[in-house]
C-alpha cells in the first residue's frame, strides 16, 4: 500500500509528527511529507528525539505528565494541525496526544510494528491492534469477494540490523546525556544506558548460549514431536499488549493459566512448549518459573521451553497454538495452524481462531479457515499495512 493511498493529499496540510521510533525514521517521514507540499512540525519529549529531528520545525515539551494535555492541545489548536502521526496508542503521551486530537477533528495516524511481517510495518487511522477500526465480523469478509494476492507486489524489505542497533543506542546515549534538558520525561520502559548495555551484552551471550544448547532441536520438532505438542510464544514483558489489551498483568499470570489447564486438561501424550521472546532475551527468562510451577503441577516431563528455536517450524509443526494477543497469531494462521486467543486480537474471528475456552482447546483445535484467512489477509495488507519498514 502507498502511503498516500492511506492519508491522502498533503498538499497545504499541517502535519505533525510525534515521537516517533527511536531513530531517523519520523525525520525521513517528515521530508517527504514536506517535498509532497505539507507544513510539517515535530514534538519531542527527549533529547533523542531531538537529535533524531530537523531543528527548524522542531518543539520540545519539557513538562510534567500532568501537564501534557494542556500542551499538546493547546499546540493542535495555536498551529491549526490537520493531522498527527504517532508511533503507538499505549503510551501516555501518545494515548494523551490521540484524546485530544480527536476532540478537536484532527486527524490520527499511528504507525507500529507490521501486522504482517517481513515487509510491512502498520499505519492506521485512530489506532492500532485493539483499538483498530478493522471489521471483527466474519461475514465482512465472506462477502466482500476480496482474493487479492499481495506477494507479487511486494518489494522484499529486509531491516538493517546495524542501523537498528546503532540508531536505538545513540538514542539512549543521547537521551541520557541531555536528560537535564527534560528533567520530568517518563519513558515507558527502562531507560538507563548502563542497564541497557548489560542487557545487551546478556542478550548476545544468551544467544551464543541458546544456539549451541538447541542445535538439533528442530530436527526433533519435525520428526519424533510433529503434531504432539502445543506451542505457547511468549511476549515482552510490560508489552502494553498484554497490560491494555488482555485481563493480565504480567507474563507470569498468563504462563501460570497455561500451565495450570494444560496439567488438569491435556491428554497424556501431549507435550507443552513455550518460546521465549527474542528482545526479552537479555532482560529476563521465565525459564525456572516455568519449570518450577510445572513440577508443583506434576508435568515437568511434559514442558518444553526454547528461545531461539526457527518460529516458522515451531508454527508449523504443532496441534495448536495459544496467544495472548501477539502478532504471532496471524503468523500461526498463515500455516493455518489453529490459534486460541486469550487477549484481544485483530484476527480473533470466528473461522480463523479458535472461539473455545482454554481447557476446551487442549482436546479439539478447529480448522482454519483458508479461504476466510487468505480474504482477511488480503484487506488487512490493502487497508493497514505499507510496504516498508523502520530501519
Amino acid at each position: 500500500m502507498n502511503i498516500y493511498k492511506k492519508i491522502g493529499s498533503l498538499k497545504d496540510k499541517q502535519v505533525l509528527l510525534l515521537q516517533g521510533p527511536m531513530g531517523n525514521f519520523f525525520a525521513r517521514l517528515d521530508k517527504k511529507f514536506s517535498d509532497a507540499g505539507a507544513n510539517t512540525y515535530r514534538i519531542g519529549l527527549n533529547a533523542g528525539d531531538e537529535f533524531f529531528s530537523h531543528r527548524d520545525n522542531y518543539t520540545p515539551f519539557k513538562g510534567k505528565m500532568e501537564d501534557f494535555r494542556f500542551f499538546i492541545n493547546n499546540y493542535y489548536k495555536e498551529n491549526s494541525i490537520d493531522m498527527v502521526f504517532i508511533f503507538g496508542d499505549c503510551r501516555y503521551y501518545q494515548s494523551i496526544a490521540i484524546k485530544e486530537a480527536k476532540k478537536l477533528g484532527v486527524k490520527v495516524f499511528v504507525f507500529e510494528e507490521g501486522y504482517v511481517r517481513p515487509n510491512y510495518i502498520t499505519l492506521e487511522k485512530d489506532g492500532v491492534n485493539a483499538y483498530s477500526s478493522l471489521p471483527k465480523n466474519r461475514d465482512f469478509y465472506d462477502v466482500m469477494g476480496f482474493d487479492k494476492t499481495y506477494e507479487k507486489d511486494v518489494i522484499t524489505k529486509k531491516t538493517n540490523f546495524f542501523k537498528l542497533y546503532w540508531q536505538s543506542s545513540l538514542y539512549f546515549i543521547v537521551a541520557n546525556l541531555f536528560k537535564f534538558k527534560y528533567p520530568y520525561y517518563k519513558h515507558h520502559r527502562n531507560f538507563s544506558v548502563k542497564q541497557e548495555f548489560f542487557y545487551g551484552c546478556r542478550s548476545f551471550y544468551r544467544k551464543i548460549k541458546y544456539r549451541l544448547k538447541e542445535n538439533g532441536f528442530e530436527v526433533l520438532i519435525t520428526k519424533q514431536l510433529s503434531k504432539k505438542y502445543f506451542f505457547v510464544p511468549l511476549q515482552t514483558h510490560g508489552d502494553f499488549q498484554i497490560i491494555t489489551h488482555s485481563k493480565y498483568n504480567t507474563i507470569e499470570e498468563f504462563i501460570l493459566e497455561i500451565l495450570k489447564s494444560f496439567a488438569k486438561y491435556s491428554k497424556d501424550n501431549n507435550k507443552l512448549i513455550f518460546k521465549h521472546h527474542p528482545v526479552d532475551r537479555g532482560r529476563c527468562d521465565y525459564g525456572n518459573f516455568i519449570k518450577k510451577h510445572s513440577k508443583i503441577l506434576n508435568c515437568e516431563d511434559k514442558i518444553m521451553v526454547v528461545y531461539d528455536v526457527h518460529l516458522p517450524t515451531l508454527l508449523k509443526h504443532t496441534k495448536g497454538t495459544i496467544v495472548v494477543n501477539s502478532t504471532v497469531g496471524l503468523s500461526s494462521l498463515y500455516h493455518y495452524t489453529p490459534t486460541l486467543c486469550m487477549g484481544e486480537a485483530i484476527y480473533d474471528i470466528d473461522g480463523l481462531t479458535s472461539q473455545s475456552t482454554l481447557d476446551e482447546f487442549w482436546s479439539f483445535q478447529p480448522e482454519v479457515d483458508k479461504r476466510l484467512f487468505n480474504r482477511y489477509r488480503c484487506y488487512l495488507i490493502e487497508n493497514t499495512q505499507v510496504n516498508d519498514i523502520f530501519y
